[in-house]
């Protein structure tokens, strides 16, 4: 149990860290960490760097002083630098036009993410686009919901890619340990894909199993 407990507070401290590239940030992380910080979790994570901090942030969510989509600023990774250049994604008035109009317009299917990603205020941030959209409309409650979409339809086909580029190949110790962090996301979002999507979670499942 110990060294179940010690990996898995290993991975919860690695999305604590890289937050500010994830896209929904804290209102996408928070439940998992409390989905997954047991107390053992917990008690492993205060000997791993910036352990304390994210147990504390933990500690805060499950006692209601912290909100559900938000942290302490004072428990921030890296001080709350990387949160300062997120929150620096400024629009103007026309591309808040061009994005509002595309976003009403959108899909949950791979066309409507395909004409999100030509609009020219989603182009300009290259690969990075879901992240600084994302942080541009913390500014936007009214937008935010409806993009809510667009993030889960970016998520299921880009798992779904990586699903099947994963067990279509040998798979090393590496990329084993990278899907095993990251199943929690596969199981969320693959099923979006009906039984086909199910099927493909079965496989990457005995595709683990077998390389362990």
């Amino acid at each position: 149990m110990k060294a179940k407990a010690s990996a898995t507070a290993l991975k919860l401290i690695n999305l604590y860290r890289q937050e500010h590239v994830i896209i929904g940030g804290w209102r996408a992380l928070n439940p998992i960490f409390l989905d997954e910080a047991t107390d053992d979790v917990l008690a492993e994570m205060q000997n791993l760097p910036n352990g304390r901090l994210l147990a504390q942030h933990i500690q805060n969510l499950r006692s209601g002083l912290t909100a559900p989509d938000a942290i302490e600023r004072e428990l921030l990774p890296y001080g709350g630098a990387m949160n300062d250049v997120v929150a620096s994604v400024k629009l103007t008035n026309e591309q808040w036009h061009e994005l509002e109009s595309g976003i009403a317009k959108f899909t949950p299917d791979q066309n409507g993410l395909d004409m999100i990603q030509s609009l020219n205020v989603v182009k300009m941030f290259g690969p990075e686009w879901p992240t600084a959209i994302d942080a541009a409309l913390t500014t936007r409650p009214d937008l935010q919901h409806k993009w809510d979409a667009v993030t889960k339809t970016f998520n299921a086909y880009r798992l779904w890619d990586a699903a099947n580029e994963i067990i279509s190949n040998p798979l090393s110790e590496r990329v084993c340990a990278h899907v095993q962090a990251d199943m929690l996301e596969y199981e969320t979002y693959l099923p979006m894909f009906g039984d086909t999507g199910q099927d493909l979670l079965k496989r990457l499942r005995e595709c683990i199993s077998t390389a362990n």
